[in-house]
């Protein structure tokens, strides 16, 4: 039976340090300022050998419903209700404050077993404030440092002792088979794209925090997807940014923490605003993901705002394919996230690149293919001297790639590279995805003999 743990507290209590140490890498961005999590975010946790879901949630605050901080509350109340158990997180230096008896309140009344923390115990600084946490009536507090990774076994008895029945199958769960993993994707586009808007439509729910101010997004949130019985983890990342526009810390982190989006996925969508699609900066980001060697899916959003004109859709491919030369037929599928109209295009296409991006090419198709594109057009002749191309190999999938046998590897001319990329893209339809050419020079059987004088 797997089992779900909410951390909850008020901002800078050091929740997302605690969400980092138990799913075993930086995950959440961390920062000294209080609120830089802003939406709920799930991840695989281990405490000993507990295998569980922990949820990482905002800062609780006392603000207004229609308010950014009302709906970050919102989001944390709703973590509390999903959750079985619940770390309620205090920050021992400072000791409780009227805000913590609030929440805690709060946290009674959900009726979840609750496991008390006083976190930033390093040093004497903590010990009388986790004394004075006996005054929130949430039982014993743990004594924890998140930062310093102190305490986590005592946080393990605690959880034990809350849910007893659930983690002593909890073990047992996590050693047993999984079925396929679902399909790794991150939405990435510049700021106010839609990407999270995009996701909530996705998933019939407002998961994620959305609003007509940029930047609204700051980590990297992961979030399952069930769609028609295939399953999918997507994630939606904080809006890239140009270099130069890029100077304020906790933006970098963003940033930084979307560029590793990218390199966990296996698909990633690249989402456009229709009425400035194809911006340098959209292809900047397209670039980078070609470079990380995923499969790529453009979606052009906000298509309901769009004047129906015939040929639009045409149109944006000349574009795309004019834009991104190294991605020639690369899938596009016109999107709105407000409406929903698109998407399950969408998830096809995501399905298909999936699919081409893993493709292995039969060995004698490869040699017929190689034969007839080097008969057709051969290589050029260097310094006088004709290029020899021996034979091609797939060595690897995800991106598919080859390698190429020659005379002189060096000499072969990109133009040529460029062709055999494109014609193997056409032959074997793969439309798009990243393709590798490796150049390898046969061992030539006559080197290291001795030469003989005549």
């Amino acid at each position: 039976m797997s089992f779900t743990v909410a951390i909850v507290g008020r901002p800078n209590v050091g929740k997302s340090t605690l969400f980092n140490r138990l799913v075993g890498r930086r995950v959440a961005l961390v920062d000294d300022r209080p609120g830089v999590t802003r939406d709920r975010r799930e991840g695989e946790a281990r405490l000993g050998d507990l295998d569980f879901t922990v949820i990482d949630t905002a800062g609780l605050e006392e603000s207004a419903p229609e308010s950014l901080s009302g709906r970050m509350r919102a989001q944390t109340e709703t973590a509390i209700a999903q959750a079985d158990a619940i770390f309620f997180m205090i920050d021992a230096r400072s000791g409780p404050i009227p805000d913590d008896r609030y929440f805690a309140e709060l946290v009674r009344r959900s009726g979840k077993p609750t496991v008390l923390i006083a976190n930033k115990m390093e040093g004497e600084a903590g010990q009388s404030g986790r004394y004075d946490a006996y005054a929130l009536g949430l039982g014993e507090p743990v004594a924890l440092s998140a930062e310093h990774n102190e305490g986590l076994p005592d946080l393990y008895d605690a959880l034990r002792a809350a849910l007893p029945a659930e983690t002593a199958e909890a073990s047992a769960e996590s050693a047993a088979p999984t079925g396929p993993q679902p399909i790794k994707v991150a939405i990435v586009g510049r700021p106010n794209a839609g990407k999270s808007t995009l996701i909530n439509r996705l998933i019939g729910e407002d998961r994620l925090l959305t609003s007509s101010e940029a930047g609204t997004t700051r980590d990297a949130i992961a979030v399952g997807l069930d769609w028609h019985g295939q399953k999918f983890r997507i994630h939606d990342t904080a809006g890239i940014r140009r270099r130069g526009r890029v100077d304020e810390k906790l933006e970098k982190l963003s940033v930084s923490d979307a560029l590793n989006a990218v390199r966990f996925a296996e698909v990633v969508v690249v989402l456009l605003d229709v009425e400035n699609a194809f911006e340098e900066q959209d292809q900047r980001i397209a670039d980078l993901v070609e470079q990380e060697g995923r499969a790529i899916v453009i979606a052009v959003n906000k298509w309901d705002l769009k004047e129906h004109t015939g040929g639009a859709i045409s149109k944006l491919r000349e574009q795309a394919d004019e834009k991104l030369t190294q991605m020639k037929g690369v899938p596009l599928v016109a999107v709105s996230a407000l409406t929903g109209e698109g998407l399950d295009r969408l998830m096809q296409a995501i399905v298909q690149a999936h699919e081409t991006w893993n493709k292995r090419i039969a060995t004698s198709a490869l040699n017929r293919w190689f034969e007839h594109a080097t008969e057709s057009h051969p290589p050029p002749a260097v310094s006088g001297r004709r290029l020899r191309l021996n034979y091609i190999t797939q060595a690897k999938t995800r991106p598919p790639s080859f390698v190429l046998f020659c005379t002189r590897a060096d000499a072969l001319p990109e133009a040529y590279k460029r062709y055999l990329v494109n014609s193997l893209r056409e032959a074997f339809e793969m439309p798009g995805t990243p393709i590798r050419l490796a150049l390898r020079e046969k061992d030539n059987p006559f080197k290291g003999r001795a030469k003989f004088k005549h």
